[in-house]
């Protein structure tokens, strides 16, 4: 609601500026959480491409669900999926290039991004700062 329109989220009693500052907080934490997942579990190690660019598979996949956390769950299955699926085709398929497989998830991602990117409707407050009091 603060993003949408967040006059109507301070005439019901709700303060903006902490509904968004509790999700950037929030949000922020959570990436970080998922940084430490990715150094000490997944990789034991650090190594400064470990991301290898999913962070702007991230921000593809908020476009994608039009800033609905359903829809992202979903699609963050998905790419998922598809991430996990290239390993198996990498030593199912032989002759065939390895860059080919590790492609292939965000080829999917960029393809479905184009199909939703068309329909997917953005909040009206989305990046407009806000002032108490104003119109």
């Amino acid at each position: 609601m603060t993003g949408e329109n967040p006059h109507a989220a301070e005439a019901q009693g709700v303060n903006p500026m902490k509904v968004r500052y509790g999700a950037v907080i929030a949000g922020s934490a959570l990436m970080a959480v998922g940084g430490a997942f990715l150094t000490l579990s997944a990789f034991n190690s650090f190594f400064p491409t470990m991301v290898q660019g999913r962070g702007w598979i991230c921000i593809a996949l908020v476009v994608f669900a039009s800033w609905r956390p359903g829809r992202a769950l979903f699609g963050a299955l998905l790419f998922a999926f598809f991430d996990a699926f290239q390993l198996r085709l990498q030593t199912a398929v032989e002759g065939v290039p390895y860059q080919i497989f590790l492609m292939t998830p965000y080829i999917l991602s960029i393809a479905a991004l184009a199909v939703m990117a068309r329909r997917a409707r953005v909040p009206q407050a989305l990046m407009q700062p806000y002032r108490r009091g104003e119109r």
